[in-house]
């Protein structure tokens, strides 16, 4: 409450506030951009007689903003450079990364329907559908970032959104360095690697860094070179020219237009690519990136998720084999052992992303031989 001129008046309510700019901005078919919101705001506070100092006013057009076009009591989360990860599990749970350690966050929702309201908000546009028949969608978001909602009957208690922030910092192999992320030994190891055209695989749990290492390490690529990259959703951002950037596309409401992660390996190998860089690997599109990189593509690049190197290399071999059934297990890893040269696992330890272990692998008459390496490996790969 506060006075003026003897009266008492009620504080506005922000809602109230929104839906009076709301329909203004509607009966003159403006959209609802920061200025347009700026100017209705203001128009209404003149109105009612009140006067806001600017950065009150301002914090209430971005809440309005948020409100009306964005992500409502999450857009605060969405612009907090410490926040790596929103998880809204429920209307008033609502989790945050931070600083690789998960957090309750302060934001709330109303309901479950404005938990729906906000998916159907980001899905829509993209002519995707999330339903009772269709129960799970992933997205991008407009900055990167990868979006994934999920509603009943899979989730019990209403609907999830999971939101893994797109980060704009292009790292560097030192700064990595310098963050204690990787020692001296095991810079000079994948500066080589890249360099000498080894293919490489990052591995490593969930959170721990694998796309951001993967992005650090195609960045080291030769400018000359072409380079054709393959993502479930588009996250790498590279920083260079000549790069090609392949997304994978889900199926439309007909249920047709499916583009998968193995129809874009292989029409990324009909685009004369010198290197190829999978964002991950975890279905049949691993049969054909691993012919990819026997075939005159050293140098590539992919991440899977696994918590040891050994464990990768399972998981690749799996992988062929349920992508050609006819295939033998004995062929499997002989392609896999062929294929990879070395292998680079990440992981968290107590919120911190290190590099926690670099085998190099070779093939043998049984399979893959892997051994740990600590200085760069001396026989190199020739250049396609």
């Amino acid at each position: 409450m506060f006075r003026r001129e003897g009266l008492v008046r009620p504080v506005p309510d922000r809602d109230d506030l929104a839906r009076e700019v709301s329909t203004r901005l509607a009966a003159s078919g403006t959209a609802p951009s920061g200025p347009a919101v700026t100017d209705a705001l203001r128009a209404v506070l003149r109105e009612r007689g009140l006067a806001w100092e600017a950065g009150r006013v301002a914090a209430t057009v971005q809440a309005i903003v948020d409100e009306l076009r964005g992500f409502g009591p999450i857009g605060p989360l969405l612009r907090d450079p410490d926040v790596t990860e929103i998880m809204i599990n429920a209307p008033s749970e609502v989790y945050v990364e931070k600083r690789g350690r998960i957090v309750p966050a302060p934001a709330r929702l109303g309901s479950d329907d404005e938990i729906l309201h906000l998916i159907e908000r980001v899905v829509s546009p993209l002519g995707l559908r999330v339903d009772a028949s269709s129960p799970w969608v992933d997205a991008r978001l407009e900055d990167g970032s990868r979006f994934h909602a999920a509603v009943p009957p899979v989730t019990v208690r209403g609907p999830v959104v999971t939101i893994r922030k797109f980060s704009p910092q292009l790292w560097t192999l030192e700064e990595l360095h310098r963050m204690g992320t990787l020692d001296e030994g095991q810079r000079s190891v994948l500066r080589a690697a890249v360099r000498d055209r080894r293919n490489v695989l990052v591995c490593g749990g969930t959170g721990t860094g694998k796309t951001t290492l993967l992005g650090v390490l195609a960045r080291m690529i030769p400018s000359g070179e072409r380079v054709i990259t393959i993502e479930d959703a588009a996250e790498l951002r590279l920083g260079r020219r000549h790069v090609v950037a392949l997304e994978t596309r889900p199926a439309n409401v007909e249920g047709r237009g499916e583009v998968t992660m193995r129809d874009l390996v292989r029409c990324a190998m009909r685009m004369r690519p010198d290197r190829i860089v999978v964002g991950e690997v975890r279905g049949p599109e691993a049969l054909d990136m691993l012919q990819a990189l026997t075939s005159g593509h050293a140098g590539s690049m992919a991440t899977v998720h696994a918590d040891a190197p050994a464990e990768a290399l399972m998981r690749l071999e799996t992988l062929a084999l349920l992508a050609a059934p006819g295939l033998s297990v004995t062929a499997a890893r002989r392609q896999v052992g062929s294929a990879i040269d070395l292998i680079v696992h990440v992981s968290r330890e107590a919120g911190h992303r290190r590099v926690s272990e670099i085998v190099e692998v070779r093939a043998g008459t049984r399979g893959p031989v892997v051994r740990r390496v600590t200085a760069p490996p001396r026989t190199r790969r020739t250049p396609a």
